[in-house]
């Protein structure tokens, strides 16, 4: 299989994150009816951990699978916000020294590094919540039928039985044995369900059958183990200043991966079996999936 990625893909990723940058900065400016009066450190502790960082991978994911079916940005726009104040949130408590214990995050202070451990607490509680208004919001250009619908998986997938239950699978298994089965559904919980949602939650607002949602969800499953396939790689490989954070840790932490279990030239090879399936989901949507197939490279071979 050719590992070349589209260097257009970069070009789209660019103006989508600087779609979204702007969207958050609006929404965590503290003008609005969510946050209305919200204390002023604890709205900069939010930006802090929101604002100036990452490709803004799932809110992409969110407008190209909408893209799929005509859909304008604006209309996936109160989705894309609300997903990544969740990655956000999950990230400023996963850097917390109960959790993953991090100083830096995008080659920044983490939050409770910048501020204090009780701030940085409240700061990701606040944009969970944030995130649920911003997909109800009634000025949002979704019909409310499917916002009903979005709010319903996104709080599945960002819960106990999706991310929330994965990183507490995470956790629990640093001082246990497991086999690839239980890895792996780690992993699909702990950063799959996320970006799965992203990919289905495009469709939902995309107006797609049920069988395309069921096709595109399974794609945004794939492009999750990818995504996890390619971290766990890279830190294995790369330097902190690649990763904008510390490497090397989940090593000494006794985090359990596959590359780990599996060695790097399964990885590789896992890697590229991925993406091939991903490719081939998207076969029923013709040229308009090629952006999705160029995504499931990009995941992929960042790591390669």
């Amino acid at each position: 299989m050719s590992q070349t990625v589209d260097p257009s893909l970069d070009k789209r990723l660019g103006e989508a994150a600087e779609r979204l940058e702007a969207g958050l900065a609006a929404a965590l400016s503290g003008s609005s009816f969510l946050l209305a009066g919200a204390p002023e450190r604890l709205l900069a502790a939010m930006r802090h951990g929101t604002l100036d960082g990452g490709k803004r991978l799932r809110p992409f994911l969110v407008e190209e699978t909408a893209a799929l079916f005509g859909a304008d940005p604006a209309f996936a726009a109160p989705v894309a916000l609300a997903l990544e104040c969740i990655h956000c949130y999950s990230l400023i408590h996963d850097d917390l020294p109960a959790m993953d214990d991090d100083d830096l995050r995008r080659g920044r202070p983490t939050v409770h590094r910048a501020y204090d451990e009780a701030t940085a607490i409240l700061a990701g509680d606040a944009l969970l919540t944030l995130a649920f208004g911003l997909v109800a919001e009634t000025q949002a250009p979704i019909e409310p039928a499917a916002q009903l619908t979005l709010i319903r998986l996104l709080s599945r997938e960002a819960g106990a039985a999706g991310m929330a239950g994965g990183q507490a699978l995470d956790l629990a298994a640093e001082t246990a044995t497991l086999d690839e089965a239980e890895i792996a559904r780690m992993q699909a919980m702990k950063t799959g369900a996320l970006i799965a949602f992203a990919a289905e939650a495009g469709a939902v607002v995309g107006g797609a059958s049920p069988a395309e949602r069921k096709t595109l969800r399974r794609y945004g499953e794939i492009v999750g183990l990818a995504f996890q396939l390619a971290d766990d790689l890279l830190d294995e490989t790369a330097d902190a200043a690649t990763l904008g954070k510390a490497a090397g840790k989940d090593a000494a932490r006794g985090k359990k991966t596959l590359p780990a279990l599996r060695g790097i030239d399964w990885t590789r090879a896992e890697l590229d079996r991925l993406v091939a399936e991903a490719e081939a989901l998207l076969d029923p949507f013709g040229t308009r999936g090629e952006t999705l197939r160029q995504t499931a490279r990009f995941v992929a071979w960042r790591a390669k």
